[in-house]
Formats: C-alpha cells, sequence, structure tokens
C-alpha cells in the first residue's frame, strides 16, 4: 500500500505560480506511474496529468499543456506538479494518485489504485 500526502497549494492571483508535492510513503514508490487530478466544486474530478515511474514519460490534460509540468524525485519518494500561468478555471482541489503499471500513462481514474486527500487551489481573478 501507497500512502499519499499533498501540500503547496494556497490562493493565488491569475498568473501566478503554485508548486505542488506529493509525499509517498509505504511500497516503493518507484513502482508506480503517477497521475495528478482535481475536482471543483460541483464539477467530476478530472484528469491533469500522469508521468511514468522513470520520469520519461508524460501526458498532459489539453487545458493544462504548455503550463504545467509533472516530474518526481524518485529518491525522495515526491511527485510535483509545477503550475505556471495560473487562471481562475484552474481553482480546484488536487489529488495525487498511485498506478500500478508503471509504465502506463492514462487519464483514466480506476487505474489509479491510491489516492491523497487532496490540496485545495485557489486562483483569484
Amino acid at each position: 500500500q501507497v500512502q499519499l500526502v499533498e501540500s503547496g497549494g494556497g490562493l493565488v492571483q491569475a498568473g501566478d505560480s503554485l508548486r505542488l508535492s506529493c509525499a509517498a510513503s509505504g511500497h516503493t514508490f518507484s513502482n508506480y506511474a503517477m497521475g495528478w487530478f482535481r475536482q471543483a466544486i460541483g464539477k467530476e474530478r478530472e484528469f491533469v496529468a500522469a508521468l511514468t515511474y522513470n520520469n520519461r514519460s508524460t501526458f498532459y490534460s489539453t487545458f493544462v499543456k504548455g503550463r504545467f509540468t509533472i516530474s518526481r524525485d524518485n529518491a525522495k519518494n515526491t511527485l510535483y506538479l509545477q503550475m505556471n500561468s495560473l487562471k481562475p478555471e484552474d481553482t480546484a482541489v488536487y489529488y495525487c494518485a498511485a498506478n500500478p503499471s508503471r509504465n502506463t500513462l492514462t487519464q483514466d481514474l480506476s487505474q489509479y489504485y491510491y489516492w491523497g486527500q487532496g490540496t485545495q487551489v485557489t486562483v483569484s481573478s
């Protein structure tokens, strides 16, 4: 089992940047592909970005491509999401998740076995 804890959220203005972190513990972090998802009030949880176990391949949703960057440090058991040029529509709770198919990039929520509790990101206009 993998325990995931997100941090780094907060209140920022449009155009600002934030870096989210996701600290993993338990089973070997590098055995998992990782993903970021988000859920705004009244909306379904949606895919943001995914990354293979070895940091070599990434996959982004169209609405964050070019603004967000997913990365990981397996030595520190930590996943990151660098978010630049934030927009009010990026406001949501952001979740990290672990997929045991470590070389798979997918936006399918059901493929992710472990989830963090989320961190709130609020972008004001």
